[in-house]
């Protein structure tokens, strides 16, 4: 039997062939295991004689088994590196082209637009305080308008994470924090650090927590402007709004107000725009809201900048604010139906604009 089988090792040209080799001798129903499973007909004094012979063939099949099995393996792995070799004098594989977003394509439009217009382009923390992003905008906790913006609350920083105190120092008071809810905030915090006349238009992401659908997200962006000095008017403002429609649709472009409800500002409007659409469709779009800077807001940013140790030089100027939000240009820009798929994480979302976002 020994010498049969290892025949039939020698001449297995596969990892498979040699496996139905093992399988018929020193599998569970091999040739070697019924030899061993018979032992126990055999009387005793022949027994272990005949025991240790079948184990001495047992393990020589399994050696050449072994042996033949380290070979087959290694002819394998040579056989696969020769197939799959790598001619490193052949041209690299080229990359795909990438494109640009088609959020930041929109907000890179409206930039351009304000910095030709005189505009700064700042950028604000996403984590607020609620001073900033409600009381200093004349939004108080018993104002009616923050049941219109669920906010993500986060959890209160403990007085220890700013430091150990020093001896006999009471902690600071915890100061109630959470996702800014929209860009407004920003507002406040750089006419604190500048005095006017200003002009800036604050880019980002802001958060509010409600159900999301097609047109509705938890996370979205907002692109809002500033302006403030002497003699600033609604006149200032129309006109603003109506330079940024012409830059995004054309000297054709059409923008019309109408009264709407803001605490920061007073009077306040929606604005919206009617351009000739290529893709057809042309309509009225409404784009964000507007307003001028009610005079509470600028008494809040003189509180801070006093409690700084700064001049009041807020009170008695005048001046504009405006917000709109670039998913709503670019879902109807570039057809896209779904506000989710621009955080799918699907390139064919991007893939199918390659040619037109650059």
């Amino acid at each position: 039997m020994q010498h049969e089988a290892i025949q039939e090792i020698t001449a297995a040209g596969t990892l498979e062939a040699l496996q139905a080799v093992k399988t018929k001798y020193v599998g569970k129903s091999g040739l070697v295991t019924r030899e061993l499973g018979a032992l126990g007909k055999l009387p005793p004094e022949e027994r272990k004689a005949r025991g240790a012979e079948i184990n001495a063939v047992r393990q020589a099949i399994q050696a050449a088994l072994d042996e033949r099995e380290a070979v087959l393996k290694r002819e394998a792995l040579d056989a696969k590196l020769a197939g799959e070799a790598i001619d490193v004098t052949l041209p690299g594989l080229p990359l795909p082209a990438g494109g640009l977003h088609p959020i930041n394509r929109v907000y890179e439009d409206l930039v351009n637009i304000y910095e030709r217009l005189g505009y700064t382009v700042v950028e604000g923390p996403e984590v607020e305080d609620e001073h900033h992003n409600f009381e200093a905008l004349n939004v108080p906790w018993y104002h009616p308008a923050r049941d219109l913006q669920d906010t993500f609350w986060l959890e209160e920083v403990p007085a220890s994470f700013n430091g150990p105190l020093e001896p006999g120092a009471a902690p600071a008071p915890s100061v109630p924090r959470l996702l800014r809810t929209h860009t407004s905030p920003m507002q406040v915090r750089y006419m604190v650090d500048h005095e006017p006349d200003l002009k800036v238009v604050v880019r980002g992401k802001v958060y509010r927590y409600e159900a999301t659908d097609a047109t509705h997200e938890s996370m979205f962006h907002q692109l809002e402007g500033l302006v403030v000095g002497d003699g600033i008017s609604m006149a200032d403002l129309k006109g603003t709004i109506a330079e940024m429609a012409r830059g995004l649709y054309g000297a054709g472009a059409k923008v019309r107000f109408q009264p709407s409800y803001y605490p920061f500002v007073e009077p306040g409007a929606d604005f919206a725009v009617y351009w000739d659409n290529p893709r057809g469709e042309s309509k009225w779009l409404e784009l964000g809201g507007c307003g001028m800077v009610h005079p509470n807001v600028f008494k809040a940013v003189d509180d801070l900048r006093e409690a700084q140790g700064k001049p009041r030089v807020y009170e008695g100027k005048t001046g504009f604010a405006f917000g709109l939000g670039p998913e709503r240009i670019a879902m109807l820009k570039y057809k896209i139906p779904d506000i989710r798929y621009f955080y799918a994480n699907d390139p064919r979302v991007i893939g199918q604009f390659r040619g037109e976002l650059g």
